[in-house]
Parts: C-alpha cells; sequence; structure tokens
C-alpha cells in the first residue's frame, strides 16, 4: 500500500500543478480515481451510489485545495468524506422514516420541502452530449481535409477509459502533435463550455 501511496501523492501534487480545467490535469485526476476506486469503503446500501458519486465530485473540485498529504494518504482522505456522506444520507433517511411514523401533519410538511438536485454522472452526461452534438458543431468542426477526426470523435475517444494518442495517431494516421493540439485549441474549450453550462465547473 505505501508504493501506491506514495504513487498517488506525487500524481496529486502534478495534477495540481496545472490549471484548472487543463486537459493535463483531468487526465491526472482520471488517473488517481481509477488507482483508488477499487480501494474505497463499500457497503451495501441504496444511496452508497450517490455517496461515492459525491466523493468524486468534491474530490476533482477540491483536491487541490483540501487535501492534506501531512494528514493521511489520498485514500484515507477520500474515505473520510465517503463515509460522511453516507452518514449524511443515512442520517436524512432515519429522520424521515420517524418523521413518516409520526403522523399526516408532517407528511404534508415534508412534501412541501424543496429536495436537494440530484448529482449528476458528469462522465454519462458529456458522453451524452457529445454523442447527441444536437447543433452539429462538434461534427463540423474537424482537422482540415479530414471531416473524420472531428470533435465528436476525439472527446468520445478521450473519456474514460480514454484511447491513448499514439493509439489515435495510428488509427487516423496523423502526429501526434497535430491530433492533441487540435483537441486542445478546438475540442477542450467546446468541453469547457459545455461543463460551465452544466455547472461542473
Amino acid at each position: 500500500m505505501d508504493r501506491l501511496e506514495e504513487q498517488l501523492r506525487r500524481l496529486v501534487e502534478e495534477a495540481c500543478s496545472y490549471p484548472l480545467g487543463s486537459s493535463l490535469r483531468q487526465k491526472l485526476l482520471t488517473q488517481i480515481i481509477r488507482l483508488t476506486a477499487s480501494k474505497l469503503w463499500r457497503e451495501n446500501t441504496p444511496y452508497y451510489q450517490d455517496a461515492l458519486q459525491q466523493t468524486w465530485l468534491y474530490f476533482c473540485h477540491n483536491v487541490c485545495g483540501a487535501y492534506d498529504p501531512t494528514r493521511g494518504s489520498v485514500i484515507t482522505w477520500l474515505n473520510s468524506y465517503l463515509r460522511w456522506r453516507l452518514h449524511d444520507y443515512q442520517s436524512n433517511s432515519t429522520l424521515s422514516q420517524s418523521v413518516l411514523a409520526k403522523g399526516t401533519d408532517q407528511i404534508d410538511q415534508i412534501a412541501q420541502l424543496v429536495a436537494p438536485p440530484d448529482i449528476p454522472p458528469i462522465l454519462e452526461n458529456v458522453r451524452l452530449w457529445a454523442e447527441a452534438d444536437s447543433d452539429r458543431e462538434l461534427r463540423c468542426t474537424y482537422i482540415q481535409g479530414r471531416p473524420d477526426v472531428n470533435c465528436q470523435v476525439l472527446i468520445l475517444k478521450r473519456l474514460p477509459p480514454e484511447v491513448n494518442w499514439k493509439e489515435l495517431s495510428i488509427e487516423f494516421g496523423l502526429p501526434v502533435s497535430t491530433l492533441s493540439s487540435f483537441y486542445q485549441r478546438q475540442c477542450l474549450p467546446r468541453l469547457r463550455k459545455f461543463a460551465e453550462k452544466e455547472g461542473y465547473l
């Protein structure tokens, strides 16, 4: 575990050296998520996936400010946050059940409460947005003379588990630098605009 913790600490340090929203930072955060996912606390409760999703959102937005490597490993930090979220869900569930048991007056009061919005599954939403490409902007933004190498194709291929640049270079017969540069200049700004509109950034 020590080797993994050291690797994660280095990845966090490197990710935080890149600006928020940059592709390199996102790539490193995705790598950290992959390495830690199987090590996190698990329990069989109906709200576990919601708490886990909230943990990943918190991680992506706060790791560079809130995580202190001197106080513990990334896994310990994530587990602590995840357990608190599970505790919140459990407390809310227990409260709801006790109120329901007390009578219909309180049921009416609960019915008037505004539910917090669900935490969206970010990657799935990005995938659906890119696949739909309702205004055809992603498909119509492509490398000169190569309409088959467009923003829609590249964004979908770069979503986790992403296809690496070398494989894409072979697939499309284009240099890595051409693909990567096009992605940085044309695809990432569109992806960022979507993320801002949806409130992810």
